[in-house]
C-alpha cells in the first residue's frame, strides 16, 4: 500500500509538471515549424529550383556545362539550408529538454570569458566557467582548456584571445564578455559589485575602472547615474545612493540634489553614523549602508580589491562579482572586468552578473535613465559647474581679522578649497580657521559669526 501511494504521488507530480510544460513545448514546436517553412520558401532558391526543373534541353539557349554549374550552386544552397534547418531543430529540442529539466524555458545568455593572463592560471578561469555554466548560462571559454558544459574557443595567447572576444561581440555570437582588461573610451566606466563584510550586504561601487570624465566631480556625478543603471538592471527598483567622503563629495552632493529637485528619481542613503547624511564614512563601506557607493574610479578600484580579498590576505579575490560592466551614454557593448588576482568565485560571479544584465536588457534601462537625467537638466548642471569660477587665493594678501574663539564648525567644503574659503571670510572681516573634523574638512568660526559665514560661503559656491 505504501509503495502504491508513493508511486501515485510521483505520478501526480509528473503529470502536473507536464501540464505546465505543455504550452511552452507547443510554442517551441510551432517556432520550429515556422522556421523550417521560412527557410524552404526562400524566394531566390525557389526561383532557382523552378528554373532548373523547367529547363528544356536547347543547346542554343544554354550550354550543358553552364547547367552543371548551376546545379552545383543549387546543391550547395540546398545543403546550407538543410544545415540551418537541422541546427534550428537541434537547438529547439535542446531548449525543450533543458526547460523540462530546469523549468526555465527560453534562450540562455551567451557570455564569453578570456581565460589567459590570470595570476592563478587558466585552470582558475575554467573552474569559474564550469561554475557559471551550471546556472543556465552558455559560457564560451576563450583559451586552451576544455571541459564538459563549456564551449571552448581555441586561441594561442592572451592577445589572440582578446581579438577573438571582440570579434564575437561584434558579430553578436555572444551577448557579453568577461575579461581582465579592456580599453574603454572616455565617458565609459565600470560599476563594480561586492559583498560587504559586516552584514553580508551586496553593494554597487560606482565606479571602479575607466574614466567617466576628465573632470573629477563631473565624473562622480555621472558615476551615480551609471550605478543606478546597474542596480536597476539587477532588480533594485529604487536603489539608495551614498557618496564616499573623498575629495569632490560635497560638490557631487550639491549637483545630485539639484538633479533630484528637478525631477530625477534618486534616493539618498543615510550614513549609519549618528550624524547621518548621504556622505558615507569608512564604517558605511564595511556595512554596505547604501546600495550604490559613489566615488572616483581609482578609489573604487581599491575598494573592490580590498572587499573581495579581505579574507585571503590580498593575493586571491574570493568574494563578489568583480569590477563590473562598462557603462556610458550611447555605449552598448557588454564587457565585464575582473582582475588578474580574481579567483574562480569572483570570475563566476562576474559571468552571472553579465547574464543578469543581459536578461534585464541593461541597455534599454540605460537609455531611459539618461533621458530622465537629461530631462532633469543634467547637462545644464554639468555646464554650470564648469563655468562657475571658484574664488582663487587673492593676489593681494588678505589679512586675518582679529583672532576670536572659534567654537562653531562649517562642514561640506572640499579639502583643496579650504584656504580659499577662509580668505573669502577674512575679506568680509569674519575671523575663521581651517581644520579637519571627524567627518572631513571644516571651517571654524565664532558662534556669533556662524550664520553670516555660512551665507558668504553659499554666495561663493563653497557650500549648498
Amino acid at each position: 500500500m505504501k509503495n502504491f501511494l508513493i508511486k501515485a504521488k510521483n505520478g501526480i507530480c509528473t503529470a502536473i509538471s507536464w501540464l505546465f510544460a505543455i504550452p511552452s513545448v507547443l510554442f517551441l514546436l510551432i517556432s520550429v515549424f515556422f522556421g523550417i517553412i521560412m527557410h524552404f520558401f526562400d524566394k531566390e532558391t525557389h526561383i532557382k529550383i523552378n528554373r532548373f526543373f523547367n529547363y528544356q534541353a536547347d543547346s542554343s539557349e544554354k550550354r550543358l556545362d553552364d547547367k552543371i554549374k548551376e546545379l552545383k550552386e543549387l546543391k550547395k544552397e540546398l545543403s546550407e539550408m538543410a544545415d540551418k534547418i537541422e541546427k534550428i531543430i537541434a537547438d529547439t529540442f535542446l531548449q525543450m529538454a533543458e526547460g523540462l529539466e530546469t523549468g526555465n524555458f527560453g534562450k540562455k545568455p551567451r557570455i564569453a570569458l578570456t581565460g589567459m593572463g590570470s595570476e592563478h592560471g587558466e585552470e582558475n578561469a575554467m573552474e569559474a566557467a564550469k561554475m557559471a555554466a551550471k546556472d543556465g548560462i552558455d559560457v564560451y571559454y576563450i583559451g586552451t582548456l576544455e571541459a564538459d558544459g563549456v564551449t571552448t574557443v581555441k586561441v594561442a595567447d592572451d592577445e589572440e584571445g582578446h581579438k577573438k572576444m571582440e570579434e564575437m561581440l561584434a558579430s553578436h555570437e555572444v551577448d557579453g564578455a568577461v575579461t581582465m582588461h579592456f580599453p574603454f573610451p572616455i565617458g565609459v566606466s565600470t560599476v563594480g559589485r561586492v559583498v560587504t563584510p559586516a552584514k553580508g550586504r551586496e553593494m554597487f561601487i560606482a565606479n571602479t575602472t575607466g574614466t567617466s570624465s576628465s573632470d573629477r566631480i563631473e565624473g562622480m556625478i555621472k558615476n551615480t547615474i551609471y550605478g543606478i543603471i546597474a542596480a536597476k538592471a539587477c532588480g533594485k527598483e529604487h536603489p539608495t545612493v551614498g557618496i564616499l567622503n573623498v575629495d569632490g563629495a560635497r560638490q557631487t552632493e550639491m549637483a545630485l540634489k539639484e538633479l533630484e529637485k528637478n525631477g530625477y528619481d534618486i534616493t539618498f542613503a543615510e550614513s549609519a553614523r549618528a550624524d547621518g547624511g548621504c556622505v558615507m564614512r569608512g564604517n558605511d563601506v564595511l556595512q554596505g549602508t547604501p546600495d550604490i557607493m559613489v566615488c572616483d574610479s581609482l578609489t573604487g578600484n581599491i575598494m573592490v580589491k580590498m572587499l573581495s580579498s579581505y579574507t585571503t590576505g590580498g593575493s586571491f579575490e574570493a568574494s563578489g562579482y568583480g569590477y563590473g560592466p562598462g557603462v556610458g551614454e550611447g555605449y552598448e557593448q557588454l564587457v565585464m572586468i575582473v582582475s588578474r588576482a580574481s579567483g574562480a568565485p569572483v570570475i563566476a560571479g562576474a559571468i552571472r552578473y553579465a547574464a543578469e544584465l543581459v536578461k534585464s536588457k541593461v541597455f534599454e534601462i540605460a537609455k531611459k535613465e539618461f533621458v530622465a537625467a537629461d530631462k532633469a537638466g543634467l547637462k545644464d548642471i554639468l555646464a554650470a559647474r564648469k563655468q562657475m569660477s571658484k574664488p582663487a587665493s587673492e593676489a593681494i594678501e588678505v589679512k586675518a581679522p582679529p583672532k576670536e574663539i572659534v567654537t562653531s564648525q562649517i562642514a561640506g567644503i572640499e579639502v583643496m578649497d579650504l584656504e580659499d574659503a577662509v580668505k573669502v571670510l577674512w575679506k568680509q572681516n569674519i575671523y575663521a580657521e581651517s581644520g579637519m573634523g571627524c567627518t572631513g574638512p571644516i571651517i571654524r568660526v565664532s558662534d556669533a559669526n556662524l550664520a553670516k559665514a555660512e551665507e558668504e560661503l553659499k554666495k561663493a559656491g563653497y557650500i549648498s
